[in-house]
């Protein structure tokens, strides 16, 4: 009944119109302003009837005087007609660009929205549910487990407090606080202040902490633990990603996943825990002048990193999708490898990127920041990093005219504390990310060209099979792949196709699965969804070559370069070919012209010539084209990259600003290109020993 509902499911629509209407106005404001502006000025043309017979055409054509209507009044076959032209205009970009945006927002919205048991009547029509974890699945003890708050002992959520509290709190916790009544900021003393809590903050915190020094970290988002995560992706996004979820290049050719919450990326990530292929260190050491990434020291930080996550080899039972991608290879004769995670070998949990609800994943937020808090480091939540304090140098110190003697934070949780913090610091260490970074230190002041510049994003582009519950197309005499496409570990199997290119599967929830699928049609959509279920992606990701700039917060632009979108389109065919392979009953792309492939009785030949038809189009904003692709990534790295000099990076070997003494970058934007991999053991091991070397200049009063 459900299903049928959903076919005709005019009525869920008009039940949930009104707050969805409202929910996508206020998502559409988290876009680049230009996307907010374009899609205002379009749909104020189309409430007039001039407006809309200019954009609509004879469409909106009606046999009564005034003989047009305005889009609402538009029967709705008409109306999708016009949607269809718009998806497919060739030099009237802003309609395009238009129907992309209300095409992902109303999507994501419809299908991500809950009342208030949080559900929402569309899943049960499309197979899905939230995880239940009354009875979690046997993937380890409870004393395994980390305890409900592992951080309350150095926690300071300044979300409710006020200015009193907050400075009570920062006293309790050991750090030196100067209050003054004249003063615009209060001022807080400590060894070492850290922005962000992620990969690169946490491993910083812990090492540093460790060494007996008085660490600050500061994080904008909030803390949640393992009983706060829902699993429900609508809410989940919202608190736990930059933007919610929704960030966009803003020049519309890639969505971007970043975390924002305590724990960064390490909270919300897929698990997957790859060592810096040899080749790349190599590279880095050798082409770029960086020895570290050769020296045994780098080696041991893999070791030691990779031993604090507890990281496991091996996966004791798959889910629906990297069963698809392994009996795919396998048919083909391919290589398949287990991707080692930082999670027990029974980990069965498909909603880690939505905070782990098991506890099991092992991300900064239980591991290295607790090790920080244990040894009395304090994080800060719900504080925004402003600017670091810079003052004019010794002159010829180390060639740096500048010196950084702390932070400016601003507490964005509370109406009630009215001051800024302004925390002075031996050390000051910019960890919060290859998109966040950026802004942070220009705002400081810094002018170096690399900053902002060099950005790699591990560009990916989806496949997908579609496998029925009974399908006689699979191969025989293998077992029907069971399972649904959320259950199970995200990323257990990966395999390789270039040295250049992997193919990895993805987690992707209703909102996020319609908001990237080709629309061609309201019927057809439907059908999409009925069938999610049961459909695996596979994608392909690229060590990109290709380049993007970080402009300012929320401002990025990125185009891959040819050799990228090569090969893409090459690991893009292959993961096609997994998933025929594998006896997917129809296969395709996420082109916007739906472009796919029905399976059953398809010959060689037929295969073929449809693989010849995969392309990796350009993003909706290019003119003259009819085709059009949106790139995803959840990998940033290289806006601050490490260099030999001035001339070749923002940072030195040791992860310190070329231009002001004591200011260093411990993230994935030192990276000095893409890694090629999920880059989690990359960024941790370079923080940990670019944190030691801090230590030790520390221990050695080389920084004052």
């Amino acid at each position: 009944m459900a299903a049928a509902g959903f076919g005709h499911g005019d009525a869920i629509w008009e039940a949930e119109g009104g707050a969805g209407g409202g929910a996508v106005a206020e998502l559409v404001t988290r876009c680049v302003w230009e996307a907010v502006v374009l899609v205002n000025i379009v749909l104020w043309i189309l409430s007039t009837k001039v407006g809309t017979l200019a954009l609509c055409g004879r469409l909106c054509v009606t046999g009564k005087f005034p003989y047009a209507c305005k889009f609402a009044d538009m029967p709705v076959e008409r109306r999708e007609e016009a949607l269809k032209r718009w998806n497919k205009a060739r030099w009237l970009f802003p309609l395009k660009i238009t129907f992309v945006v209300i095409k992902i927002l109303s999507h994501y919205t419809f299908y991500t929205m809950v009342n208030e048991n949080s559900d929402n009547p569309c899943w049960k029509a499309i197979g899905y549910s939230v995880p239940e974890l009354d009875e979690p699945r046997e993937n380890g003890t409870e004393a395994s487990r980390p305890s409900p708050r592992p951080l309350d002992n150095g926690i300071v959520e300044t979300r409710g407090l006020n200015d009193t509290t907050l400075l009570r709190s920062l006293t309790d916790k050991g750090l030196a606080v100067k209050q003054d009544a004249s003063s615009a900021h209060h001022t807080v003393r400590c060894d070492a202040v850290i922005v962000g809590s992620g990969c690169g903050g946490g491993v910083a915190a812990a090492v540093l902490a460790a060494a007996g020094h008085k660490v600050i970290v500061v994080e904008k988002g909030d803390y949640f633990t393992a009983t706060d995560y829902s699993s429900v992706e609508g809410p989940s996004m919202d608190r736990l990603y930059e933007k919610g979820g929704i960030f966009c290049t803003s020049d519309v050719t890639a969505i971007l996943f970043t975390g924002a919450t305590v724990g960064g990326g390490s909270a919300v990530n897929w698990s997957a825990c790859i060592r810096t292929p040899e080749t790349v260190t190599r590279e880095w050491a050798r082409e770029h002048g960086l020895p570290v990434f050769a020296s045994a020291a780098y080696a041991e930080a893999m070791d030691a990193v990779c031993a604090r996550l507890a990281v496991t080899e091996g996966c004791r039972e798959e889910g629906f999708q990297n069963k698809v991608l392994r009996r795919g290879c396998e048919a083909l004769g391919l290589r398949a490898d287990a991707v080692p995670r930082n999670s027990s070998a029974g980990h069965f949990c498909g909603s880690c990127h939505l905070g782990c609800p098991t506890g099991d994943k092992r991300g900064t937020d239980t591991t290295w920041l607790a090790d920080a808090v244990a040894r009395g480091a304090v994080v800060l939540t719900g504080c925004k990093a402003e600017r670091f304090v810079l003052e004019c140098n010794s002159p010829g110190v180390n060639g740096r005219s500048k010196k950084c003697v702390g932070l400016m934070a601003t507490c964005v949780g509370s109406d009630g504390i009215t001051k800024k913090l302004r925390i002075e610091a031996k050390v000051s260490i910019a960890a919060c990310g290859a998109l966040m970074t950026p802004p942070l230190v220009r705002n400081s002041g810094l002018k170096n060209r690399h900053i902002g510049r060099n950005l790699h994003l591990h560009p990916v582009s989806m496949a997908w099979g579609y496998f029925p519950e009974n399908n006689n197309n699979q191969p025989e005499p293998q077992a029907q792949l069971t399972g649904k496409c959320y259950e199970g570990g995200i990323i257990t199997t990966m395999h390789r196709v270039t040295d250049r290119t992997i193919v990895e599967t993805p987690a992707l929830g209703p909102g996020c699965f319609a908001s990237l699928v080709p629309w061609e049609s309201g019927r057809d959509m439907k059908d999409r969804m009925r069938r999610y279920a049961r459909t695996a992606h596979a994608f392909a990701l690229v060590r990109d070559r290709g380049a993007g700039h970080v402009d300012g917060e929320g401002r990025v632009r990125y185009s891959p370069s040819k050799d990228d979108v090569d090969e893409l389109r090459d690991g893009l065919r292959r993961a096609l070919r997994v998933l025929v392979a594998a006896g997917a009953a129809e296969v395709g792309t996420h082109r916007s012209d739906g472009l796919r492939l029905r399976c059953k009785g398809v010959r060689d030949e037929g295969l073929e010539a449809f693989l010849d038809e995969v392309t990796v189009e350009k993003g909706p904003m290019h003119p003259g084209r009819e085709n059009w692709n949106l790139l995803c990534s959840a990998h940033q790295m290289g806006s601050c990259r490490m260099g030999s000099s001035p001339k070749d990076g923002a940072v030195d070997g040791s992860g310190e600003s070329w231009e002001a003494e004591g200011l260093y970058v411990c993230d994935g934007s030192l990276l000095p290109t893409a890694v090629g991999v999920n880059p989690m053991i990359t960024i941790q091991s370079i923080a940990y020993c670019l944190s030691k070397g801090i230590a030790e200049s520390l221990a050695q009063g080389k920084i004052q």
